[in-house]
């Protein structure tokens, strides 16, 4: 029944409105292909669009500028795609089920539960490059997105937008804490923690985006099949169950899909911020509240901006880099002012 109203809605959609959603999407991704190209041609060593395609179909052993092409611009232009996608999306999800437009994929303790087994991993096992903290970085983030569903299920009336915000925010602060302790108590693993925690595509391992390829793939399925799920919640809880709607079991559906692209973004690249804030609240002017359209333009523009901010870091720096977590945060801090100031919510 939910499905239904869903689809008549979409049915009653004007066609001009439709063709407008196309053809913004059509741009967007043009915007992308754009974006990639100039991740892999500008640099402290910049080349030519002709070098990346002999690069990429032709190379020439012992050509310097075909190996900085493959071997550093390549996998941190890949794990760009893959994490801004993920945390996009990711963030778009967060904001459907919790009716917050501040969600975010530290809403849930994600980057936190994330950084906390990192921080372990090197205090305690030693682990001192991105490549190894990538399984500690998904499980944290797996562990603490399970409780803070766990704990906001076990509230009188059940996992609602309001329990699931508060323990992911009493979860985050207590393993900041806990982070904070470790850090202040051995100088080496802050020195290693703080390179992984500002947010980065460099020096990561493209086979650890390989290997994990798996549990994106699958964080993507289960957010390609929630969209008219997300438009029923958005109506209300009550309003939902009275549609049919199952929504414990869609908020754990969805909730996996949070783990799943989150813990493998934040493994790869860092707790980026304000990616999965900024990007859905940019493309609602164009797709209207349809999430369906909302995680399909979010899955497209997510890349954008943390390759748009990776290249910039590249050339801002030179011949030195700014991270490219650093930049999203500088460029994402105005939005959310806007954002809170748009919504009426500065009082939160």
């Amino acid at each position: 029944m939910a499905a239904g109203l869903i689809e008549a809605t979409a049915t009653a959609t004007p066609l001009a409105s439709r063709t407008r959603r196309r053809l913004g999407l059509l741009a967007a991704v043009g915007v992308l292909v754009v974006v990639v190209a100039l991740s892999l041609t500008l640099g402290t060593r910049a080349t030519s669009i002709d070098t990346v395609f002999a690069a990429l179909f032709d190379p020439v052993a012992g050509n310097t500028d075909h190996s900085v092409v493959r071997d550093l611009r390549v996998p941190r232009t890949v794990i760009g795609l893959v994490v801004g996608s993920a945390l996009a999306v990711a963030g778009t999800i967060m904001q459907g089920i919790t009716r917050n437009p501040l969600a975010d994929p530290g809403l849930l303790g994600v980057n936190a539960g994330a950084s906390l087994f990192v921080v372990v991993a090197i205090t305690f096992f030693g682990v001192t490059s991105p490549a190894g903290y990538v399984w500690f970085a998904f499980a944290g983030a797996a562990v603490a997105a399970a409780i803070v569903y766990l704990v906001g299920s076990l509230a009188r009336g059940g996992s609602t937008p309001v329990t699931l915000a508060l323990a992911g925010t009493a979860m985050t602060a207590g393993i900041t804490s806990i982070i904070t302790l470790l850090l202040i108590t051995d100088i080496d693993t802050l020195s290693n923690y703080r390179f992984w925690s500002v947010g980065s595509l460099v020096n990561r391992d493209l086979d650890a985006a390989v290997s994990l390829l798996p549990f994106l793939l699958a964080g993507g399925v289960l957010a390609a099949t929630i969209g008219s799920t997300l438009n029923v919640l958005s109506l209300g809880d009550d309003l939902a169950k009275g549609l049919g709607q199952g929504v414990g079991v869609s908020r754990a559906i969805a909730a996996a899909a949070i783990v799943l692209l989150c813990g493998t973004a934040t493994a790869l690249a860092g707790p980026i911020v304000f990616v999965g804030l900024v990007i859905p609240h940019l493309v609602r002017p164009f797709t209207g509240p349809d999430y369906r359209w909302i995680l399909v333009y979010s899955a497209v523009l997510g890349p954008v901006l943390v390759l748009a901010a990776d290249t910039l870091g590249r050339l801002l720096a030179y011949p030195g880099e700014i991270e490219a977590g650093l930049l999203v945060a500088l460029l994402g801090a105005p939005v959310l002012i806007v954002i809170v100031r748009r919504s009426r919510m500065a009082g939160l």
